[in-house]
C-alpha cells in the first residue's frame, strides 16, 4: 500500500471519532483539543469534572480498541507541521515517549506547588518533562475460574509454555497497545533471545491472538481459551460484567535463581501518559488540562472507575488497597521503547501480522 494510500485508510478508520463528537456544536465555551486512547468510559468522567471545574469544553479525539494507541500516533506524526491537537493523553507509555523522542511533543514544567515537591516520581517522567506517566495498571496472566483452580493458575509467563496448557493460552495481537510495551520491555530487560525463544515456545503450545486485550478476556469468559496476556483494567471489567474471570500477578524470580525458560521480573507496570503537543492551537488551555489530569482528583476518579488504575498520588487510592500492585516490575520505560522495532520484528516473525 502507498503512503497516501495508507494515510487515506488511517483517516477513514478515525473518522467516526470527530473532534466535535463530545460536544454539541452549538458550545461557546473555549475550547482545548485532547488525542487520547483512554477508554471512552474512562476519558468521559475525568473530562467531565475538568469542565465543569474549568469552563473549558474538551473536543476528544478517540482510537480503536484494535489499534490503540498505534493509530492516534500516526495521526500525530502526520500533524506535527500544522498540530490539531492540544494535549496527549495515553493509556500507555511507548507511543507517548516515541512522540517525545520524535520532537512532537514539548517540554512542560509543572508549577512549583505541584503535589510532588522534590520532582515527579522516578521513571515516569520524560526528559525535561517531555512526558508525565501516573494512573497506574499492571500486565497479568488472567484465567478463567470455572476451568482453573486458583492454585493450579500460572504465575510467570515461562508456565504458559509447558504442555498442560496446550492451545489454551490467548494473547492481543502484539503490533498494537499494550502488548506490544509489553514485548518491548521483554527484549529491553532480557534481551532478543529470550523473546524469540518464548513465542517460539508460545507458538508450538497453541497460543491463540486476538484484536485487543478485551476481546482475548471475552474468548476467556467463553471458555475457548483458560488462560491469556491482558490488563488490569480489562479484568475488573470482567468481573464487574460477573463473568468467571480473575488474575495473577507476575511472581518475580528469585536473584541468582537458575531459571530455565522466560526470565521473571515481576508485573508489568503501565502507566497513563500525557504530554503537551509541540505548536498545538491553544497553549494555555492545554496546561490547564495537563496539571488536571496529573492531580489527586483526577487520579481518585481514575481509581474509583471501573479500571481501578493505582494512584502515584498516595491519598487518592486510601481504600482501594486490594488493586495496589504486588512486587511491581518497573523498567527503564525509555530504554524499553527503544526496543520496539527489534521486538516487532520478532513477533511480527514468529506470530505474523
Amino acid at each position: 500500500m502507498s503512503r497516501v494510500a495508507s494515510v487515506a485508510v488511517l483517516a477513514a478508520a478515525l473518522a467516526c471519532a470527530t473532534l466535535g463528537a463530545c460536544s454539541g456544536e452549538s458550545d461557546r465555551r473555549p475550547t482545548v483539543v485532547l488525542y487520547t486512547s483512554v477508554d471512552e468510559h474512562l476519558a468521559a468522567v475525568v473530562i467531565a469534572a475538568f469542565e465543569a471545574e474549568s469552563g473549558l469544553r474538551v473536543k476528544r479525539l478517540g482510537d480503536t480498541e484494535q489499534t490503540k494507541t498505534t493509530g492516534l500516533v500516526q495521526r500525530l506524526l502526520l500533524e506535527t507541521d500544522r498540530p490539531r491537537a492540544d494535549v496527549w493523553w495515553s493509556s500507555e507509555a511507548m507511543g507517548t515517549i516515541k512522540l517525545a523522542r520524535l520532537g512532537v511533543l514539548t517540554p512542560y514544567q509543572l508549577p512549583p506547588d505541584s503535589a510532588f515537591k522534590d520532582g515527579w516520581p522516578s521513571g515516569l517522567r520524560g526528559e525535561h518533562g517531555s512526558w508525565y506517566g501516573f494512573a497506574l495498571r499492571a500486565r497479568v496472566i488472567a484465567y478463567n475460574t470455572d476451568r482453573v483452580a486458583q492454585a493450579d493458575a500460572p504465575t510467570t509467563l515461562r508456565e504458559l509454555t509447558q504442555p498442560r496448557w496446550n492451545g489454551r493460552v490467548g494473547m492481543a495481537r502484539p503490533q498494537f497497545g499494550t502488548t506490544r510495551g509489553h514485548m518491548a520491555a521483554i527484549v529491553a530487560a532480557h534481551g532478543e533471545d529470550a523473546l524469540q525463544q518464548w513465542l517460539l515456545d508460545m507458538r508450538r503450545n497453541g497460543l491463540r491472538i486476538y484484536d485487543g486485550n478485551s476481546a482475548a478476556v471475552s474468548a476467556l469468559a467463553r471458555g475457548e481459551i483458560d488462560a491469556c496476556l491482558t490488563d488490569t483494567d480489562d479484568v475488573w471489567a470482567a468481573q464487574r460484567n460477573g463473568w468467571p474471570v480473575a488474575l495473577t500477578y507476575e511472581t518475580p524470580d528469585e536473584p541468582g535463581s537458575d531459571v530455565q525458560g522466560l526470565p521473571s521480573a515481576g508485573p508489568l507496570v503501565i502507566p497513563n501518559t500525557v504530554g503537551l503537543v509541540r505548536s498545538g492551537p491553544n497553549p494555555d488551555r492545554a496546561a490547564q488540562l495537563i496539571e488536571f489530569l496529573l492531580s489527586e482528583r483526577a487520579e481518585r476518579l481514575i481509581a474509583l472507575s471501573d479500571s481501578h488504575n493505582v494512584p502515584i498520588h498516595t491519598a487518592a487510592g486510601a481504600g482501594l488497597e486490594r488493586y495496589a500492585i504486588p512486587s511491581p516490575w518497573r523498567p527503564n520505560l525509555i530504554q524499553a521503547e527503544a526496543q520496539t522495532t527489534a521486538a516487532m520484528t520478532i513477533c511480527t516473525r514468529i506470530l505474523g501480522r
